[in-house]
């Protein structure tokens, strides 16, 4: 195991909710994803972390999220994406296969911040960094984390802490309107009630 990886769960926490990544999707992903995040599934599987706030997920399975966010935008002629992570409140990580990344997309604000800069020739090295510099705080929205687990419960892997009704519909980002969701199926829901909104400023998600 890499420094930046023993450092990342240093700070986020054992993982949970493994599953294990089978030989075909390893397979399915050589060669379009950089072989240290291929590592990562095969050592520790797809699961959660921080008590799942953020989580490694299968991008086969996000599939119809990733195309009912980009599906139908001009990111999509740009490189070929694969949704790599996401967070308990539906922040999206998006790997290009080129570009490296990730990208971030906030699928309840309906914006997104595409990856700056030049990709990066060293992809293995791009995706230790990715994971050596998570912090909690990131992915964590308005500080509602902590308090909805212990309102709501733990999530697994298949879910996620979303607002109802959204906040495209004019909800509020408060505890007493969250509820537990199946992930894929609410973030596809969410990409139906407004257009994607592309920012430029990292500070902004």
């Amino acid at each position: 195991m890499d420094e930046n990886f023993k450092y990342f769960l240093e700070k986020m926490g054992p993982a949970i909710e493994k599953r294990h990544v089978p030989a075909s999707s390893v397979q399915r992903y050589r060669g379009r994803l950089p072989d240290q995040l291929l590592s990562y599934w095969e050592e520790q599987g797809w699961c959660g972390y921080a008590n799942g706030l953020f989580w490694t997920v299968d991008p086969e399975e996000y599939e119809p999220a990733l195309e009912a966010w980009i599906g139908e935008t001009p990111l999509m002629e740009q490189d070929a994406y694969h949704i790599i992570a996401r967070s308990a409140f539906g922040k999206l990580y998006f790997w290009g296969e080129k570009t490296g990344g990730p990208f971030q997309l906030f699928a309840p604000g309906a914006f997104c911040v595409p990856a700056m800069g030049e990709p990066t020739a060293d992809m293995d090295f791009e995706m230790r960094i990715f994971f050596g510099t998570r912090k909690r705080k990131t992915d964590d929205f308005e500080d509602l984390f902590a308090p909805a687990m212990k309102e709501l419960g733990r999530l697994k892997h298949d879910e996620m802490y979303g607002f109802v009704p959204a906040l495209a519909l004019g909800g509020i980002s408060t505890l007493a309107h969250l509820q537990k969701v199946q992930a894929v199926e609410h973030l596809v829901l969410l990409a139906q009630l407004a257009p994607l909104e592309v920012i430029a400023h990292p500070s902004q998600i």
